[in-house]
């Protein structure tokens, strides 16, 4: 599941692939500490630009 996370996090998943994410976060917490140090990254990524990611 962790493996899903960062594509969870960037909107990148299949509605049911998303889903079954959110259904797994709510009953682990592991895996919900894992998802809370990567849900910033999408805010993160906006102040970068083209140049910054390559």
């Amino acid at each position: 599941m962790r493996t899903l996370l960062g594509a969870h996090v960037l909107g990148a998943l299949p509605p049911g692939e998303d889903r079954r994410v959110v259904d797994h976060l709510a009953g682990c917490e592991l895996c919900r500490a894992a998802y809370l140090e990567v849900a910033g990254m999408p805010s993160l990524l906006a102040l970068c630009d083209e140049d910054d990611l390559l």
